[in-house]
């Protein structure tokens, strides 16, 4: 069936057990690495990592998310997050915590709020909103969709926007969209918990993110070419 993969895992993210026909409500944990891969970039071989983790029972979990790029001078962006989630319908949680930008320094701190899960014709979204130090907020949007030519090779093309409210030089950061990636990538499940995948990945940079990137000597934008796999337990 279509999405199968998808559909277990968000069922198990926020839908009931049911076990003999009696509630079951057991504690639960998963571990779920959706990137690890290298790119070819303008500036070299780039290693980006996107992981997240749960634990808890049916209705309420404890979340951590991270995510970032460490390239040939080092870890470059990476942020990590902490969330108390709970489920508000079938396959959808509401979520709220704190993120941490460890990368590019100075360091920042915000306030999380937002949601999680399949959204109609089975598009996994996940979107939240910010707030940070000094009255700075800003929004992320991440939207994944799972075509299944077979029940083992899958084509994922992904979507991924970033917006702030104040520009914030000393991190490269722009006011208004400030950044966009999208990914097509083609993944073989050799078992449903393992996947390697090949893909190609465009990201451009917008207003003063783009001004702020290129007077550091960088690029505005890229396709990079991936390689890498996926794997949850």
């Amino acid at each position: 069936m279509k999405k199968i993969n998808t559909m277990i895992l968000a069922l198990a993210a926020s839908g009931s057990a049911v076990a003999g026909g009696m509630n079951d409500d057991p504690f639960l944990f998963m571990l779920k690495v959706d990137k690890l891969e290298f790119r070819d970039t303008n500036e070299g071989t780039a290693l980006v990592w996107d992981a997240q983790a749960w634990a808890g029972k049916d209705l309420n979990k404890l979340w951590l998310k991270s995510e970032g790029e460490k390239g040939e001078e080092g870890t470059e962006e990476g942020n990590l997050e902490v969330l108390y989630s709970r489920a508000i319908a079938p396959f959808w949680d509401v979520q709220a915590g704190w993120r941490h930008d460890f990368r590019p320094t100075p360091d920042r701190d915000w306030f999380a709020i937002g949601v999680k899960g399949l959204a109609p014709y089975l598009f996994e979204v996940d979107a939240t909103a910010y707030a940070g130090e000094s009255g700075r907020l800003a929004a992320a949007l991440s939207v994944e969709y799972e075509y299944m030519f077979t029940q083992k090779l899958i084509l994922s093309p992904e979507l991924e926007m970033n917006f702030y409210s104040k520009d914030d030089e000393e991190v490269g950061v722009g006011s208004g969209l400030s950044d966009m990636e999208l990914g097509l990538r083609l993944r073989y499940e050799i078992v449903r918990e393992f996947a390697p995948y090949i893909g190609v990945n465009w990201w451009n940079k917008f207003g003063n993110t783009a001004d702020y990137a290129e007077a550091e000597g960088g690029d505005a934008s890229d396709v990079e070419f991936v390689a890498g796999f996926r794997l949850w337990f």
